[in-house]
């Protein structure tokens, strides 16, 4: 009797829940809003309907957008941006549905007990935020990496015939990459919403050197000197300028040199001052002319050291203060640089010295080639090219009587440079170190045919005719009653240029 008055409670306590859920389920089915006791992190979504809750929390986010993200960056410095800059979005959308579906899922039972639990205890998703990584990326390139400082390796400094070590700098550089991942898992994994700091990924740059190390630069391993007597006051400040900012290198075992970015840009600026060039096989004026023989005397120098070189050009025509084949233009319109890498084991020190109107450069470094082993470098001109006769250009607007000289005659050369080695004064290897081709250029001039006697007009075509700008000068001379103008013949030109 006991057991069956308990079957007949449990029954009507079966059938009291199934009606109540059965009314539940009704309810449910015309509710859209969602039950009590459920949050998305403090948000209370309580009573709300899916549109509602979406813009509840589109709301919040958008909210974040103005919360300040401190990035550190190199040197400890502070780069402040917004999680709104960093791209900030609501990465979890769903959630209003999942919320929508609480109690209304399941069997009775199983939304009876969700029911009966929200009653005292609430239920809180979570929102999930995702950020642009590519927005992070762009604050990190331009607003971080600005920061970073390029190590400053130890140094020499030569002064008055004695080296003195100068002290290096740390480097700083920001890792981009694992800066983003950093960045990123931060707000999206730990962030609570406030204001924060990251500190960012920055790698010490270690400088190369040591006292011990750069104490054993103390030889000559190359020198080579070469003049410019006869250039201008624009020329020599360039050749000056040069020489002046190559001096001073210390290159580390492995490291390239450029001479073009020791001594670039070719600006006033910069030190520079318009000067004799070669362009397309002619001379004309060009900002930094002259700086060739910078890099061609270092070229020298750098051979003597037996330095590896790993770009080299010769200049389009030739140059008079170097063997053919023993010389190194630079260039900024064509690319032309000449380079070297330090292939010794220790540190190499560049001196270039400015006196009486000539360049020495000497290369320091630590001695290990035998005593009696001597190198040194020898021009071969294979062939040379004659230009061809003078070039007389006509000007019909000024009269007979009227002269301007032109390019001044430039041979042409074909050539090599072989690098030959003694050991107790006997030659064991002669060794081709480039060829070169240099080309040639006719002289030229422009001269006035205009007047109104035929004979004399007659004449000046005559004397065009043959060719010779001597001969044109003499016949001007005659018909005008004017000295002879000195002879321009010849290759040489007195200003070095930069190709």
């Amino acid at each position: 009797m006991k057991n069956w008055k308990i079957a007949v409670a449990l029954m009507g306590v079966l059938v009291c829940a199934a009606g109540w859920n059965k009314s539940e389920t009704v309810y449910a089915a015309q509710e859209s809003t969602i039950k009590q006791g459920i949050f998305a992190e403090g948000i209370e979504l309580s009573g709300m309907t899916k549109a509602e809750a979406g813009q509840a929390i589109t709301d919040y986010v958008d909210g974040l957008k103005e919360v300040a993200v401190t990035l550190v960056a190199a040197d400890n410095k502070k780069v402040v941006t917004t999680a709104g800059a960093l791209g900030i979005t609501w990465a979890n959308p769903e959630l209003v549905q999942e919320a929508m579906d609480i109690g209304t899922q399941g069997n009775v039972i199983e939304r009876y007990k969700i029911m009966k639990d929200l009653e005292h205890e609430s239920l809180t998703f979570d929102i999930e935020l995702g950020f642009d990584v590519a927005a992070i990326n762009d604050i990190l390139t331009n607003e971080c990496v600005k920061y970073d400082r390029k190590a400053v390796n130890m140094a020499l400094k030569l002064e008055n015939g004695k080296f003195q070590v100068i002290e290096g700098q740390i480097g700083y550089k920001l890792d981009v990459e694992h800066s983003i991942d950093i960045v990123y898992d931060y707000l999206t994994g730990e962030w609570d919403g406030k204001a924060v700091g990251i500190a960012l990924n920055v790698a010490e740059d270690q400088p190369k050197g040591t006292a011990e190390e750069l104490m054993q630069v103390r030889d000559v391993l190359g020198s080579f000197t070469t003049s410019f007597t006869t250039s201008g006051t624009a020329r020599t400040a360039n050749v000056t300028n040069g020489c002046v900012l190559i001096n001073g290198t210390t290159l580390y075992p492995g490291e390239e040199f450029s001479t073009y970015e020791a001594v670039a840009p070719f600006s006033q600026a910069n030190g520079y001052y318009m000067a004799g060039s070669y362009l397309n096989g002619k001379v004309v004026d060009s900002i930094g002319g002259g700086i060739c023989q910078v890099s061609t005397t270092l070229y020298n120098a750098v051979l003597l050291a037996e330095l590896e070189v790993t770009e080299r050009h010769n200049h389009s025509m030739i140059v008079t203060y170097v063997d053919p084949s023993a010389d190194a233009a630079i260039a900024e319109s064509s690319g032309k640089d000449f380079r070297f890498v330090n292939n010794t084991d220790s540190p190499i020190y560049i001196e270039g010295i400015i006196k009486d109107k000539q360049i020495t450069i000497n290369i320091y470094g630590k001695e290990v080639r035998p005593a009696n082993r001597k190198v040194s470098y020898v021009s071969e001109i294979l062939e040379t090219i004659m230009p061809p006769a003078d070039m007389i250009y006509q000007d019909a607007v000024q009269p007979i009587g009227y002269f301007l000289n032109g390019e001044s005659a430039h041979i042409g050369y074909k050539s090599r440079l072989w690098k030959v080695v003694l050991e107790d004064g006997k030659e064991v290897s002669r060794e081709q170190v480039n060829k070169s081709n240099y080309k040639m250029s006719p002289r030229s001039a422009t001269v006035g045919v205009a007047t109104d006697d035929p004979n004399a007009y007659n004449e000046m075509q005559a004397a065009i005719g043959t060719g010779s700008i001597d001969h044109v000068k003499n016949v001007i001379a005659l018909l005008t009653g004017q000295a002879t103008q000195p002879e321009n013949s010849g290759e040489v030109i007195n200003e070095e240029p930069a190709e």
